[in-house]
């Protein structure tokens, strides 16, 4: 404990006075911001990213997207059927090409040129359901270099539900380093008020969690302790000290809040408590869930807390707390497993009201008339089932260069670290089609399942039957005891009908540190057979 307190101290002085830097970040116990709104015109939203990094006196690198020379990581907001074109430039340091990663660009001709290294990046557009192809979500070949650029052509699916998604890099061996450095930011499609009327007009705040390294901290004393530090809006929350950031609301009102989890490894269990004083905070109180990962809810459902694994996103309607009550919002503890790391109960921000605060800085539009609810998958039949499995083989602690190996694996496939080499897919589906995966976590470390261009449901946990309307893309798999004879599992409802997501990507362990260490696969979808009769409904977000 004499290290760790002694230690954390050195990492607060340094953190603030950080602030001239590239990719600089607030002060800790700042007033959050906003990120910035850039919205489409004509329907097209254009968009220049320079993609800069700047190495930290603290021994790690940071990154940014930076658009308009200025502003970090803004808020890209499209409407469904509009065009989505960003041109990206690798400004990334010089110092930041050191080493090359074990995998390669992958077969064939690659989308952009050269080899993989930690100053090669890409864009992944996380939720949403375009091409698979180059210039659109490809990540498999594109290798954007140091002083490259790049152009992306994305159109957004007229049916593409209304809802929180985001921007990220993924360049498979380096993603962990560059989410964690900060380069991600919010993508938000249109018109979720249509899908549910009662968020129509709210003030709107889009909140987005990332972490970062503890400076100085090897993973494994990250790992057993304070876990990685967090971020809200890039206000900064560290070890020890875990001063808050600062949220000023106006009192009593209901707002709708927009919460992205882009961290690359760390889980939110997230709560909002009330108290009569600050120290005193423990009231949880009720919020109305609205979308889950982009897709609208079936309606708001009353919960205390949320749980997010890295990826996720949680729509909600929130109380801002009255006059003379203070509030926080939290995340709450969560056991990753004796396998994983510590996720600590930490306090986020402390929201004080106050008559004079600003307002929040969007509203939500009013919508002209109550959209339908957007349909789940429960009655529609899957064309076959298929079973898929975490598991980690853990090294000799006594040899510190050995590294765990992360695996997801196909039943009846031998378990092997991903390779970008590959020429025969670990799946094959076929569009129209819907499946039904089930999931087992076999290792003793919690496990976040996500999959590229599709949705799913939830329709099984542990072997129960759940009714869950809520459709998803990241779905947390808590950890096994290593003892029991049963593993943790869920059943999902993988839903392959649009056409444009033909082609090959990848699903994995939205950890990224799991990820980037093997733990991802490849699908290829093929085009539906015209004579099948497969075809399991006119739309994968059916209204």
């Amino acid at each position: 404990m004499k290290f760790w307190i002694s230690y954390g101290f050195v990492i607060f002085s340094a953190v603030s006075a950080a602030g001239a830097e590239s990719c600089s970040r607030p002060a800790p116990g700042s007033l959050i911001e906003q990120p910035q709104d850039v919205f489409s015109s004509n329907g097209v939203l254009k968009v220049m990213f320079s993609f800069r990094s700047a190495p930290t006196r603290y021994g790690f690198t940071r990154y940014c997207y930076v658009y308009d020379d200025s502003l970090q990581s803004p808020t890209l907001r499209v409407r469904p059927g509009e065009e989505l074109l960003i041109t990206l430039k690798n400004d990334v340091l010089g110092s930041a090409a050191g080493s090359t990663h074990v995998h390669s660009g992958g077969p064939g001709k690659r989308c952009a040129g050269g080899e993989m290294s930690e100053a090669v990046t890409n864009l992944h557009f996380h939720g949403l359901s375009v091409p698979p192809t180059c210039g659109q979500d490809e990540v498999l070949h594109t290798l954007i270099q140091p002083s490259g650029a790049f152009e992306y052509r994305v159109r957004i699916p007229k049916d593409q539900p209304p809802g929180l998604y985001w921007y990220h890099p993924h360049p498979h061996g380096f993603s962990e380093a560059q989410v964690l450095g900060g380069a991600s930011g919010a993508l938000i499609v249109e018109g979720i008020e249509r899908a549910n009327p009662k968020v129509a007009g709210l003030p709107e705040r889009v909140l987005i969690l990332r972490d970062q390294r503890i400076p100085g901290a090897a993973d494994s004393d990250e790992d057993r302790g304070p876990g990685k530090d967090i971020s809200l809006n890039f206000v900064p929350v560290i070890f020890p000290l875990y001063k808050p950031a600062e949220m000023s609301v106006r009192p009593g009102e209901r707002e709708f809040w927009r919460v992205l989890n882009a961290s690359a490894d760390t889980y939110f269990d997230l709560q909002l408590r009330y108290g009569p004083v600050i120290q005193d905070v423990n009231e949880p109180q009720t919020i109305e869930l609205v979308a889950l990962d982009g897709a609208p809810a079936g309606g708001a459902s009353q919960v205390q807390d949320v749980l997010l694994p890295p990826g996720a996103r949680a729509e909600f309607i929130a109380a801002t707390p009255p006059l003379g009550i203070f509030a926080q919002l939290v995340t709450l503890k969560y056991d990753t497993g004796p396998d994983g790391a510590a996720t600590p109960y930490r306090t986020i921000a402390n929201i004080r009201s106050s008559a004079d605060a600003p307002p929040a800085p969007s509203k939500a539009p009013t919508g002209s008339a109550p959209g339908e609810g957007f349909q789940g998958l429960e009655k529609v039949k899957p064309a076959r089932q298929r079973k898929l499995y975490f598991s980690e083989e853990r090294p000799d602690l006594t040899d510190p260069t050995q590294q765990p190996r992360y695996y997801i694996t196909v039943e009846g496939q031998t378990p092997k670290l991903f390779s970008m080499d590959f020429t025969n897919p670990d799946i094959v589906a076929e569009q129209s089609t819907v499946e039904d995966w089930i999931i087992e976590n076999r290792a003793r470390d919690a496990h976040a399942f996500h999959i590229h261009q599709v949705h799913f449901q939830l329709l099984e946990r542990d072997g129960h039957p759940l009714h869950d309307p809520a459709l998803r893309d990241t779905i947390d798999l808590p950890f096994w005891d290593g003892k029991s004879s049963f593993y943790p599992s869920v059943k999902l409802r993988m839903d392959f009908r649009s056409k444009e997501i033909v082609g090959t990507f990848v699903f994995h362990c939205h950890i990224l540190e799991h990820e980037d260490g093997g733990m991802m696969g490849s699908i290829r979808v093929t085009p539906a057979a015209r004579a099948s009769g497969k075809v399991a409904g006119k739309s994968r977000f059916s209204r």
